[in-house]
């Protein structure tokens, strides 16, 4: 009978031992699911931040305008520039009236004539049935940068045209510029900004951009020749605040669902020719563009002045 208590003693802790083994288990099972469950719902909020807000590369941008009174220095104005990726099978057109758009988009499905005229009687009868839906992009709402003036860099402008390559140039500007004798010193480096047809120079010490700055102008010998070139402060600027909204277009429609069996050029033509007709609901296409199946394209959507 003892040994039988001890028996019952040594089962009664194994199953106590393996009671408690399975609770830590549980435990860290829970903490596990509640730690996949927290990351999961973290990636899904970055997915839905990199759906709404695009990606901001780090870019040198060069800010063109005209300064007329003293509050107009801390307003910018942006122009947007939106590029809208246009997936195979796909079509966008922008007619010249939104009311149009809107009767295009309210109808959600449309059958086109395939016929392009007697050379593909065969395809008199044929039709295809393609979707119609608004198309939407962001715009941004608010935009907060924070400028700071470069105390070594200068900006210069007005350059005139020499039909000499960019690299000669530059050789040229640093070669006046590192002079004291021009109101410059030591060059520490030099560069073209893009699309902007200005230079950047930057000094190895300070005190030399500040005069040539306050001199706004100043002539340059290049060449043979002698040019007013303009200098102007380099400010330097980081986006420290962006916020979207969504925008629709009002005059652009996206098709979808096209199928292969055109080319490119013909199936464009056709659906030109169907939602131009106002018996169809249609009216005057101002601009379309159509991928192919299995291709991919990027539709440029700028400010509508119109």
């Amino acid at each position: 009978s003892q040994e039988l208590c001890s028996t019952l003693e040594q089962d009664h802790v194994k199953l106590q031992m393996a009671k408690e083994a399975v609770e830590q288990k549980t435990q860290e099972l829970r903490k596990e699911r509640e730690l996949l469950h927290k990351n999961l719902e973290q990636q899904m909020s970055l997915n839905r931040d990199e759906d709404m807000l695009p990606a901001l590369p780090e870019k040198k941008m060069v800010f063109k305008g005209l300064v007329t009174t003293k509050e107009d220095r801390n307003k910018l104005m942006l122009t947007p520039l939106i590029r809208y990726p246009l997936l195979g099978g796909s079509a966008l057109i922008t007619f010249e009236k939104a009311e149009v758009a809107q009767r295009i988009i309210e109808a959600k499905e449309h059958m086109v004539e395939l016929s392009c005229g007697e050379e593909m009687e065969e395809l008199d009868r044929c039709r295809m049935r393609v979707q119609a839906a608004p198309v939407d992009i962001l715009l941004p709402s608010d935009l907060e940068i924070r400028l700071a003036q470069s105390s070594r860099s200068i900006l210069v402008s007005d350059l005139p045209s020499l039909g000499i390559p960019e690299e000669m140039l530059l050789d040229k500007l640093e070669l006046f510029f590192s002079k004291t004798k021009n109101g410059g010193g030591e060059v520490e480096s030099r560069e073209f900004l893009d699309d902007s047809g200005q230079v950047m120079l930057t000094f190895a010490q300070d005190g030399v951009a500040e005069p040539l700055i306050e001199k706004g102008y100043i002539q340059v010998l290049l060449g043979k020749g002698k040019y007013t070139i303009k200098i102007s402060p380099c400010m330097t600027g980081h986006i420290t605040n962006l916020q979207f909204q969504s925008s629709r277009c009002p005059r652009t429609v996206l098709l979808s669902g096209i199928p292969d069996v055109l080319g490119e050029e013909p199936m464009r033509d056709t659906l030109e020719i169907h939602f131009q007709k106002a018996s169809r609901g249609g009216g005057e296409v101002d601009a379309i563009a159509y991928v192919p199946a299995g291709r991919q394209g990027v539709a440029i959507f700028v400010e509508d002045t119109s």
